[in-house]
């Protein structure tokens, strides 16, 4: 069966503490917003995937009551950073497979302010979830006291510049172009802008990443809701993108073997994911023109280009400084602003990326409109690890 986006709804990324509310007040707004605009209540409803990370067990029914109290399934999704599109594809999965015929995907969080730690433990990561992940980068770059997952990818970067002959630039352009997408985003908690050697006269992180190529803490929601044919046509719903095709892939002997951070941090899951969800949709990367991916840090958006098959692995930082990735080039990546300028609140950004794409397929993305967009693309990736990539299609494409 056929599994369908009716509507999205996320409150606007905000730096923790910035607002007083709950986490239960974020999932109200995003959760109302996305049945408002589906046209559905929360009485259609029958089980709601609710992902978040950093909230206790059943936080999700807590946030959930906020909708309603009528009684059905509420599950708790925790997959890392990548726990928002985790969160969808149950959802896509109880609707494809026939199980349910309405179900709302749910992610939020609300963060401390200042670094993720990581789960590290000031250096001893031995029981560490990402223990293994942490241990490839010890083993080859040692490791240091800034915040290990600025650290891990930092690694990433630097081999990246090593054996491809990347620069900082090319770096810095991923990050200049993010922030200047999110200048025309209301939900994006930073809407500055930077050029290229701003970026790189940002405070140093962990070399070569500067702060304005970190993604930051953030709280805020994001909601989905994943309807069948069935009950659109009955519904009249109208607004529809189609789930065309999801893949999620965790890590494989390739993660490790190689004592590569770039391989730690993702590249084989995601080029894996990518894989499954073309072969599942019956079309790929040349056919995408919006791209949502998980940029959170500068050199993850390269490396997903070079996962998703957009460019070889030696091409991406030209890719990054060419234009081939904004308005006007081939895919306009990011034009929310990504996880480095739009924020980065682990359980909803995957709804986030979803939302986005839903708006630019109906052409309902304001200044941020990707002209004739018809078919996108979200990349959500967690250490740990999970990596899902999603294709979306405007029912009107065919």
């Amino acid at each position: 069966m056929k599994a369908y986006v009716a509507g999205v709804g996320m409150t606007r990324f905000e730096k923790p503490e910035t607002r007083e509310w709950q986490y239960w007040d974020m999932v109200r707004e995003a959760g109302g917003a996305a049945l408002t605009d589906a046209g559905i209540t929360y009485t259609d409803v029958e089980q709601v995937p609710v992902g978040y990370c950093f909230q206790p067990s059943t936080a999700g029914q807590r946030a959930v009551y906020e909708l309603g109290l009528t009684g059905i399934p509420v599950y708790n999704v925790n997959n890392n950073c990548a726990t928002g599109a985790t969160a969808l594809m149950l959802a896509g999965q109880l609707v494809a497979g026939g199980v349910c015929d309405c179900v709302l995907a749910l992610g939020f969080e609300k963060m401390k302010r200042g670094a993720l730690g990581g789960g590290a433990g000031g250096g001893d990561f031995s029981t560490s979830p990402v223990a293994r992940h942490y241990g490839v980068m010890a083993a080859r770059h040692g490791f240091g006291n800034t915040p290990p997952t600025a650290q891990i990818f930092a690694a990433a970067a630097r081999e990246h510049i090593e054996r491809y002959g990347t620069t900082e630039a090319q770096l810095a352009a991923v990050a200049a172009k993010n922030h200047r997408h999110s200048a025309h985003n209301p939900y994006a908690q930073f809407r500055d802008v930077y050029d290229v050697a701003g970026v790189l006269a940002a405070p140093m992180v962990h070399r070569p990443l500067t702060r304005l190529q970190c993604s930051p803490t953030s709280d805020g929601a994001a909601a989905a809701v994943v309807v069948s044919e069935r009950f659109a046509e009955a519904r009249a719903l109208t607004g529809l993108v189609e789930l065309a095709g999801q893949a999620m892939t965790t890590d494989t002997e390739e993660s490790f073997s190689s004592g590569s951070c770039i391989d730690a941090v993702g590249r084989p899951m995601s080029r894996e994911a990518a894989r499954q969800a073309y072969e599942r949709a019956g079309f790929g990367i040349e056919d995408v023109d919006v791209i949502e991916l998980h940029d959170c840090f500068s050199v993850n958006e390269l490396l997903t280009y070079e996962a998703l098959g957009m460019c070889a692995p030696e091409e991406s930082g030209k890719l990054a400084e060419s234009g081939a990735t904004t308005y006007g080039g081939r895919w306009v990546v990011n034009p929310s602003g990504g996880l480095i300028s739009k924020g980065h609140p682990l359980g909803a950004t995957g709804l986030a990326q979803i939302a986005e794409l839903v708006w630019q397929l109906r052409g309902d993305a304001g200044e941020r409109q990707v002209p004739g967009a018809r078919v996108g693309l979200a990349h959500n990736i967690g250490l740990g690890g999970a990596a899902v990539v999603t294709l979306l299609r405007s029912v009107q494409s065919g």
